[in-house]
């Protein structure tokens, strides 16, 4: 089978999301490529019930290589994003913070160091039909310069090196959306400046195990 080691990663990424809060029953993706190829989630399949096989190929442009299923409907955002950065792997989420400051926001501030990770503080781009060229097209737009991005009346898009890396980002940016909406509810937060910001990139730089 072709890229099985990735379609497994794909699955067991997958399989993640609803217990880390992420996403609710079939929403959200998840995909990783190797050179051209991009193994990607079914659109409307159960993350329980998925095998390797079911995990859908398709090549730079979206177009179907190896699948015996439709693959997710957002195709477009995640081909979109490949060709735009260095990206190794792309989750696509649905989770309640960051879709509930996205009807708010449009941008999630500095409330934490940790946003640093993600780039800095993370864009809300304008609300487009799921799985449309246009919402691609705006989801690039607002990663410029960031590895996240929220998608207003939608969800969030995050993207790193390896399938591990990308869903980390996930995990922190809704951790970041529900810092600031709670905090928000108690008072206005203080917000860290941009040189707090960079400051923390640049340790960053040097955190952790080389990975």
């Amino acid at each position: 089978m072709r890229l099985r080691e990735e379609r497994e990663a794909v699955i067991a990424y997958s399989r993640r999301m609803a217990g880390d809060g992420l996403a609710v029953g079939t929403s959200g993706n998840v995909s990783v490529r190797t050179g051209d190829l991009i193994a990607i989630t079914p659109t409307g399949v159960a993350y329980d019930d998925l095998t390797a096989a079911d995990v859908c190929l398709v090549d730079l442009d979206g177009a179907p290589v190896d699948s015996r299923l439709r693959p997710s409907s957002e195709v477009p955002m995640h081909t979109a994003v490949y060709r735009a950065t260095d990206a190794g792997a792309v989750v696509h989420t649905h989770p309640l913070h960051a879709t509930a400051l996205s009807t708010l926001i449009d941008e999630l501030p500095g409330v934490h160091y940790l946003i640093a990770l993600l780039g800095g503080p993370v864009r809300v781009v304008p609300y487009a039909p799921y799985g449309t060229e246009e919402l691609a097209r705006l989801g690039v737009e607002g990663l410029a310069g960031r590895t996240a991005v929220i998608l207003a009346n939608h969800g969030a898009t995050t993207y790193g090196e390896h399938i591990e890396q990308a869903y980390t980002r996930s995990v922190y940016l809704e951790w970041l959306c529900r810092l600031y909406a709670q905090a928000r509810t108690l008072g206005e937060p203080r917000l860290l400046d941009a040189d707090q910001l960079e400051a923390a990139k640049t340790a960053f730089g040097g955190y952790g195990q080389g990975r």
